[in-house]
């Protein structure tokens, strides 16, 4: 006779009120990408303000403000190198490294279409972002919510993002892209709104939306900051700057985990000794 399998405690927890609610907001956001209304691309999406060649680069600033994505990524993924295991849970140290493998793959594809800017350089540019995206959003959610809800999100906006990126390649319909955009931020901002998950790693989502929402403000500024700085810079370069500074808040919670784990201790001498110092080693 065999003997039931029975599943862990964890397989057969029931969904939490926080888990339902983001559950809820993927099906709404699902709904509203497959069944809301065409939306096009501008027809001068390509034409950024500031378009000079410099040093033998075209579109020069454009270009190489990603650079501050690449720097960004490779030093958080140096910190998570140093943070040892046990200390992050298995899914914020997953999409900690997603999102900033993500920074640096937005470095590169962004750096790609600015170069020459056109549709199949955007592609690149988008999909590169979509695994930034997956990152942070499911970090939020594992910061807010639970271990579970971080890598669920994760994992779909993963998969969603790519396709939204070929739906507007292949139809020109840009919805799915800024469901996928600008819902993935209007649900980051939603989770800062919830307590910190107990025991989680501490993650200013407030921050990473100020920053991220004045690099939107850049973008759509443009022009209008080339020409406010007498054509010195322009909005879009800008832009790059402020939504790299998105990863700071990230990078200082990173940092201030690798101190805390590196830190001496501090050792009491018995009898009124002096306290001596200890370094932590891993375990």
């Amino acid at each position: 006779m065999r003997t039931p399998t029975i599943l862990p405690a964890a397989h057969r927890r029931r969904l939490s009120p926080a888990e339902v609610g983001l559950l809820c907001a993927g099906l709404v956001f699902l709904a509203l990408a497959l069944w809301g209304p065409v939306l096009h691309a501008s027809p001068h999406q390509h034409a950024f303000a500031d378009q000079r060649t410099l040093w033998g680069i075209p579109c020069a600033l454009d270009v190489l403000s990603n650079l501050p994505f690449a720097l960004a990524g490779a030093w958080g993924l140096v910190l998570l190198g140093r943070v040892r295991s046990g200390v992050l849970d298995g899914a914020t140290r997953a999409t900690a490294r997603l999102f900033c493998m993500g920074l640096v793959l937005t470095a590169a594809g962004s750096s790609w279409y600015h170069w020459q800017p056109d549709d199949a350089g955007l592609l690149w540019d988008r999909l590169g972002m979509t695994v930034a995206f997956a990152g942070m959003l499911g970090l939020a959610a594992a910061h807010r919510v639970s271990a579970r809800a971080g890598g669920t999100t994760a994992l779909v906006v993963l998969a969603a993002g790519p396709l939204a990126v070929l739906w507007w390649a292949h139809t020109g319909n840009l919805l799915p892209w800024a469901v996928v955009q600008l819902g993935g931020m209007l649900l980051v901002l939603a989770l800062a709104c919830l307590p910190q998950r107990a025991g989680a790693w501490v993650v200013p989502l407030g921050a990473v939306i100020a920053w991220y929402g004045a690099a939107k403000l850049l973008e759509l500024s443009d022009h209008a900051v080339y020409e406010a700085t007498g054509q010195w810079v322009a909005g879009h370069s800008l832009k790059h700057l402020a939504a790299a500074g998105a990863a700071w808040p990230v990078l200082r919670a990173l940092h201030s985990v690798t101190a805390r784990v590196h830190a001496p201790a501090m050792v009491g001498g018995h009898n009124g000794a002096p306290c001596r110092r200890v370094a932590c080693s891993p375990h």
